[in-house]
């Protein structure tokens, strides 16, 4: 077992299995090492592991949850930033998309985890109008088929807050989310602690924490420029309850020193979180 017993008025603290030195069930256990609550996994794919939804893949995955305690809070699909959620309809890569799309919801059924998201960078980066039209009208009918499996969808970006919103509108979902991640916003030049109050109401309940300098990733959570303390106040004023808050530093060197270090940051940010009172949730505007 993970050793940690979770308080239910606090947030659990996770990590992303993507950012750990292995995958799938492998994370799961490395997560419970570690002292973690709580995993995102990534589906997997070319250049991104092995698939999750592979021969006896979730079945290894449930009996490492089984054994360890720890919690599948999410499920992401990061091929898809190799592939482009922005690709022209009808085309080889939209097919693609879709049916990335389509696993990634049947294996959140499969494992009994509640929530997905959808990450936009790369070649699924949303940078003109017609890209966001794109995006939604995807998003849209994914949101509605997670809606109907009892499933959340969230998206990853680093629109501006109109841009964001303007996406929440058009996928018109209840089922619809943004997660945020507390240093992509950074990052992409934008104040997230501003972004965070505009979108609060539209959160998802789970946070990526990351810090950087200069915009790049890197540095423990609270030692960059991502005035992380400041963000999570804004969520605290006008988003959700949070359910967890993952670590997305980049952990695959193995190293166990800057993994600890960062749990216990996070741990201190639940902390105070959780002190605050529950908020009603927008789910579309």
């Amino acid at each position: 077992m993970n050793g940690q017993v979770p308080d239910p008025g606090r947030p659990c603290v996770g990590v992303t299995g993507w950012r750990l030195p292995a995958g799938g069930a492998e994370a799961v256990r490395l997560a419970a090492r570690a002292g973690a609550d709580g995993v995102q996994l990534d589906l997997g794919g070319p250049g991104r592991g092995e698939p999750l939804d592979g021969p006896g893949a979730t079945g290894a995955v449930r009996e490492a949850v089984a054994a360890t305690g720890v919690e599948l809070l999410a499920l992401t699909a990061n091929t898809l930033n190799d592939i482009g959620l922005t690709a022209a309809p009808g085309s080889a890569a939209a097919a693609r998309a879709r049916a990335v799309l389509v696993r990634l919801l049947d294996t959140a059924e499969l494992l009994g985890v509640g929530q997905v998201f959808v990450p936009s960078f790369r070649r699924s980066a949303i940078g003109t109008p017609a890209d966001l039209a794109r995006t939604a009208a995807v998003l849209g009918r994914a949101a509605r088929e997670a809606e109907a499996r009892g499933l959340l969808l969230a998206s990853e970006n680093a629109l501006p807050a109109d841009r964001a919103l303007e996406l929440v509108d058009r996928v018109g979902s209840p089922a619809f989310r943004l997660l945020l991640d507390t240093y992509n916003l950074r990052a992409a030049g934008l104040d997230a602690a501003r972004w965070t109050e505009a979108t609060g109401p539209y959160l998802a309940d789970q946070v990526h924490l990351k810090d950087g300098r200069d915009g790049l990733p890197g540095p423990p959570l609270g030692a960059g420029d991502g005035r992380l303390e400041d963000v999570l106040a804004a969520y605290a004023r006008t988003g959700p309850r949070p359910r967890a808050l993952v670590l997305e530093n980049d952990y695959r060197d193995g190293g166990p020193g800057r993994l600890d270090t960062d749990l216990a940051w996070a741990r201190r940010a639940a902390a105070r979180l959780a002190a605050r009172p529950t908020r009603p949730v927008k789910v579309h505007r």
